[in-house]
């Protein structure tokens, strides 16, 4: 295993209410040493969830809702931070009642993603919702999400969709696939 930077110096060099940009001087094994940049997360943050919501064997619920990086409104699944109090399958649930107007019955954690961890200290948790029920919470979305489903037989095609653009949805949705064919719950 490659022995990793020593971190010189670290230091706040920007913030928003929910970003912080750090500039790191690191040194590496060799001696060269680099100036960084990492976007981090508030102070305290508990992380972040992922829902892949099954309305039955095959169907995954989207959400839609305005990104403004994007300036546009896109297509995912749901997803939200973790509260203080919650664990990882309680805040799904609970962002899954918010955005979609479902809960479950059955939650299951699935994975950790990164979005960009050359610059990126934030981590998603993947959790597996099944057996869904009607169930709506107040959120803190500004406006109701519309909501839709796709089939995991058809990820390829999605990709077609003009407002599905977000990588960690598709790499969750693929896994969930996998996972489910490999466990005899899903045929392809």
């Amino acid at each position: 295993m490659r022995e990793k930077p020593v971190i010189l110096a670290s230091e706040e060099v920007a913030r928003s209410r929910i970003f912080r940009v750090e500039q790191l001087q690191l040194r590496f094994s060799n001696g060269v040493e680099r100036t960084y940049e990492r976007l981090r997360g508030k102070a305290g943050g508990l992380g972040a969830v992922m829902i892949v919501a099954m309305t039955d064997a095959e169907h995954v619920v989207l959400v839609e809702e305005y990104c403004a990086g994007s300036e546009d409104y896109e297509l995912s699944l749901p997803k939200g931070l973790i509260d203080p109090g919650e664990d990882a399958l309680q805040a799904a649930n609970r962002e899954l009642q918010e955005e979609a107007g479902f809960a479950a019955r059955s939650l299951e954690f699935i994975t950790e993603l990164s979005l960009s961890p050359g610059y990126m200290s934030q981590r998603i948790s993947v959790v597996l919702a099944r057996d869904l029920y009607p169930s709506r919470l107040p959120g803190d979305e500004p406006e109701q999400m519309r909501v839709e489903t796709v089939s995991l037989r058809n990820l390829l095609g999605l990709l077609e969709h003009p407002q599905f653009t977000e990588g960690r949805a598709l790499a969750a949705m693929y896994v969930v696939r996998d996972l489910l064919q490999q466990r005899g719950e899903l045929t392809v």
